[in-house]
């Protein structure tokens, strides 16, 4: 063996838990009081017009198959770590300002649900402006800065998956009418 093959002081590479991040998407929207159920509901208020049959059950399945995105799983994560921090006031006073408030013109919250959203096309950008604006139900208690906690990233983040687990099943409606009707369909993987 060559000097070189060994060296203890090298560290070895970084190597993705998925699972263990999967766990922490989990664990942390529960900590934050996030229940999927909430998640499903705001998905059943986007879809429902379109789809009277849609059920519960369907809505928490296309969250929790948005949810097992790495994409998503990464802005969960770090949005729920910079609430934390801003809780604690360990942001550069600046930033902290500006998140402590949810400052209006801070649009980073947003830019972060746009990469959520991103994954599921188009739609997912139109659904998420909708429940965005509205702020029907479990979005409402985030916003409500008496409450408390530093929700900034997390409304929107919650949104965002609501509106990709949303735009999953319209998808996923489109490909089965097409089966249904006996064309091809090229688009089933979101």
């Amino acid at each position: 063996m060559m000097e070189q093959d060994f060296n203890p002081k090298l560290k070895a590479p970084y190597a993705l838990n998925s699972k263990k991040v999967a766990d922490a998407t989990r664990y942390w929207l529960d900590k934050r009081g996030i229940k999927l159920e909430e998640i499903a509901e705001l998905v059943m208020v986007l879809q429902q017009k379109y789809y009277p049959t849609l059920t519960m059950e369907e809505c928490i399945h296309n969250v929790e198959q948005v949810l097992n995105k790495r994409e998503v799983q990464n802005a969960v994560l770090t949005g729920i770590q910079l609430d934390i921090l801003a809780e604690q006031e360990l942001l550069i006073p600046e930033l902290q300002e500006m998140i402590s408030n949810d400052e209006g013109l801070y649009g980073v919250d947003e830019i972060l649900a746009f990469s959520i959203v991103n994954v599921y096309g188009s739609i997912g950008f139109t659904n998420y402006g909708y429940v965005d604006k509205l702020k029907p139900g479990v979005l409402e208690r985030l916003n409500d800065k008496s409450l408390g906690p530093c929700h900034t990233f997390l409304d929107d983040i919650v949104g965002a998956i609501a509106a990709s687990a949303s735009s999953r099943i319209a998808h996923r409606k489109q490909a089965e009418r097409e089966i249904e009707s006996g064309e091809e369909t090229m688009d089933t993987d979101r």
